[in-house]
């Protein structure tokens, strides 16, 4: 009997275990001994810039590419051991350029469905994506969001207990961004475990319910969006432009909490916890030291200031 689409039939409590992984090519260390774990029903984001990794730590974790050390474990199995049986559990979110566009959507799905033991009734799950009227489309006349879509309904054919997904809403616009993440929230609270890599801010804070943040092959922090910007951020950032940057220094001699405060081309920006009382005191120091202050502004801290507090750069470089 065909199994029904995205049926609950989790288990185990922990769906992912990564201990130790590295990956080198060549003189590159693309993952260097990272470890973490995610649970049944959890979102996992691995947040970082090209090149930090995450797309080699998806791989490894895929079955794609073997890692040089550390062990995988999928729901219980080790995926070295145990390959060919955690393919048949596991989804993965395919990028455009790895699909013939010349093949329908109802093509392209019956395509994936035949490398399954077990696949979902096809009609169904095009349904559940809003793809059956554009079931007999080829891939090429899709509009972006539509595409991935398609993408998504052959990660799910095997009605997987595990997904991966490497940045999924890549070069989306919001509505179609929004729609996707609507649906992975969906399969989020169906009871599936994902996994997926982002340098979009915005994507991580939507959809995972931890978030590591990796640069240069390491996984630098991991925690949920809160507990990040409490252990590595003020809850507000003050940011303000002096009309002479060389000024900053006299002010870092009046105000010991500037210290740590990093300039951002001529912006100097510090994380702050009594928002309106530094402000006063900046502006009472800026007045008695008779320097001028261009412009001043005070807002909400993000995973980017998590980021450039740990790394000393922004995410998106």
């Amino acid at each position: 009997m065909t199994p029904n689409i995205l049926a609950k039939n989790l288990t185990v409590s922990l769906t992912v275990k990564a201990e130790g992984l590295s990956k080198r090519f060549g003189e590159l260390i693309a993952v260097d001994e990272i470890s973490f774990s995610v649970a049944q029903g959890e979102c996992l984001a691995i947040l970082g810039p090209n090149g930090a990794g995450k797309t080699t730590t998806c791989e490894m974790l895929e079955g794609l590419i073997a890692p040089d050390s550390g062990t995988i474990e999928i729901l219980g199995l080790r995926l070295d051991s145990h390959r060919q049986e955690l393919l048949e559990k596991i989804g993965v979110q395919l990028q455009e350029t790895a699909l013939y566009k010349k093949y329908t959507v109802r093509e392209t799905v019956e395509l994936f469905a035949s490398f399954y033991q077990q696949p979902v009734t096809i009609d169904v799950l095009l349904a559940k994506l809003d793809l059956s009227e554009k079931q007999h489309a080829r891939l090429e006349h899709l509009s972006g969001g539509q595409k991935q879509r398609a993408y998504l309904a052959c990660s799910l054919i095997n009605n997987p207990q595990v997904l991966f997904l490497d940045e999924p809403t890549t070069g989306l616009d919001p509505q179609a961004r929004r729609y996707i993440w609507d649906l992975l929230c969906t399969l989020k609270g169906e009871g599936r475990s994902l996994v997926l890599t982002t340098h979009n801010m915005e994507e991580a804070q939507a959809l995972a319910d931890r978030i590591a943040i990796m640069d240069r092959g390491k996984i630098l922090a991991l925690d949920t969006y809160e507990k990040l910007l409490e252990r590595y951020c003020g809850a507000k950032v003050l940011s303000f432009e002096l009309s002479d940057p060389a000024h900053l220094t006299s002010l870092r001699a009046q105000l010991a909490w500037l210290a740590p405060a990093r300039l951002q081309g001529e912006r100097c920006e510090v994380e702050v916890e009594q928002a309106s009382d530094f402000l006063q005191q900046l502006i009472r120091a800026a007045d008695h030291l008779q320097i001028k202050i261009a412009s001043l502004a005070l807002r909400q801290s993000t995973l980017e200031d998590v980021f450039l507090q740990i790394t000393g750069r922004k995410l998106q470089a």
